[in-house]
């Protein structure tokens, strides 16, 4: 029994242990993450294709394939229908209910601007100096993305202004000349980061050299952030956008928005983990070529954030990411359990397959018993021999049964006790016998009666 049990639980440790060193050996191969980001061309879709190369330079355990998609929305789409593991995705615009956070990849500000050139480059004075004045006006938004419409919908009806009486017009940003010599455009608007090449392109565009255009403060900031947490109310600085000259000439309350990279919420948390402590480590050597690269930022690790973020990421930005021991202590100890339970399965079975034996070596057990009454009432010597070599027969398969399981250290004691018995009974009568025909004596009642 004790052989069985100890056979069985070797195998099941090896069995064990190759297991694990094949799950452990799947689960840190290098995992490919595929992650989502648009439009084509674009300054995002720039920086993580260099990420993706900087991952793979550095050996890192994740790796990323680009998906180019049209826009944050197409993007985002992409997360919920599990065509994408990660996305660059707009905080405010509609995401799936499975993404969840893992960075800030940029935060942009609203920008807006009432231009002091004509179409003909001559200065010109305007009268809108607050967002409230805008009723009737043309505002141009840069960008074609239907993001920033709904952005200035919702500062206007913030602003107590109808959108119905703006007139909106979207242009690319390579259009701005355009706009100021075809259409009269009275503000533009602008949604982007504070440094972004593109709004100060379009300022410098809209701006008579030497002088700087009116900026429009968001005075309903901060109602518009406590009704939509995916804004915030934000500031900014004097100078920010342009030292020579200072634009804007003082700090401007304004509204900011977050490109996130957001992961599907299905994703391994620690494969989101390893991805979100190796974008974090490797974005330094990435800011001299792509200077954004730096103000990725850690995404808001609140339960009642506006969009939580993924508990991998959550782990690493907390300092709760857990130890080798701690994400699979409940392997381990699963494991041991069902070491024991195969263990015991495989001791019950071998019992079970044995018990034809146990059955024989019982009833022979009861012949040794009988051998023993025989054997006091024998008048041969050549019985009591017969009688002797088979309880060595009994003997020899008793032991067999001990070896292989089939009885147990219990059941050999008593058989000891009984065999004890017989060669005593086997050695009185052999003496008797002896005795007896040397006296010549009438024999003996038998010890039995």
């Amino acid at each position: 029994m004790k052989r069985v049990s100890l056979a069985v639980i070797i195998v099941s440790v090896v069995v064990f242990a190759i297991a694990l060193v094949g799950y452990l050996s799947f689960s840190w191969r290098p995992a490919t993450l595929r992650i989502a980001v648009g439009p084509p061309g674009s300054q995002d879709v720039k920086v993580i294709q260099e990420l993706a190369q900087a991952f793979i330079r550095e050996r890192h355990y994740v790796r990323l394939k680009v998906l180019a998609t049209e826009g944050v929305s197409e993007s985002a789409a992409a997360i919920g229908n599990h065509q994408a593991d990660l996305a660059v995705v707009r905080a405010d615009r509609e995401l799936p209910g499975n993404a969840l956070s893992v960075a800030v990849f940029r935060k942009n500000v609203v920008v807006m601007w009432v231009p002091n050139v004509t179409a003909r480059g001559q200065k010109r004075e305007s009268s809108i100096t607050k967002i409230s004045e805008l009723a009737g006006r043309r505002v141009g938004v840069i960008g074609k993305t239907a993001a920033n419409v709904d952005l200035l919908k919702l500062v206007l009806t913030e602003s107590g202004v109808d959108p119905e009486k703006v007139s909106v017009v979207q242009f690319e940003t390579t259009e701005v000349g355009e706009a100021l010599r075809n259409q009269k455009v009275d503000v533009f608007l602008a949604v982007g980061p504070v440094d972004s090449r593109i709004t100060a392109d379009a300022i410098n565009a809209t701006t008579r050299a030497g002088s700087s255009p009116t900026f429009l403060p968001i005075g309903a900031a901060e109602i518009i952030a406590r009704k939509h947490p995916v804004y915030e109310s934000a500031e900014i600085a004097a100078g920010a956008l342009g030292a020579t000259p200072q634009r804007p000439d003082n700090d401007i309350t304004t509204l900011s928005v977050d490109h996130l990279i957001v992961a599907r919420k299905e994703l391994s948390e620690a494969t989101v983990t390893a991805f979100t402590k190796q974008l974090f480590a490797i974005r330094h050597a990435l800011q001299s070529e792509f200077p954004g690269v730096a103000d990725i930022q850690v995404p808001d690790t609140d339960k009642a954030a506006a969009i939580p973020a993924h508990p991998g990421a959550a782990a690493y930005i907390d300092g709760t990411e857990r130890t080798f021991l701690e994400r699979y202590s409940d392997f381990m100890w699963l494991g041991l359990m069902a070491v024991s339970g195969l263990a015991s399965a495989g001791a019950w079975f071998r019992s079970y397959m044995r018990r034809d034996d146990r059955v024989r070596n019982t009833a022979l057990r009861g012949r040794l018993l009988e051998m023993i009454a025989a054997a006091r009432d024998s008048e041969s010597i050549d019985d009591l021999n017969a009688m002797q070599r088979e309880a060595d027969g009994i003997l020899k398969d008793t032991l067999d049964c001990f070896e292989n399981g089939a009885v147990d250290e219990d059941t050999l004691s008593a058989f000891n006790i009984a065999l004890d018995q017989f060669h005593s009974a086997v050695q009185d009568r052999k003496t008797w016998i002896a005795g007896e025909r040397m006296s010549g004596a009438p024999r003996p009642q038998s010890r039995a009666s």
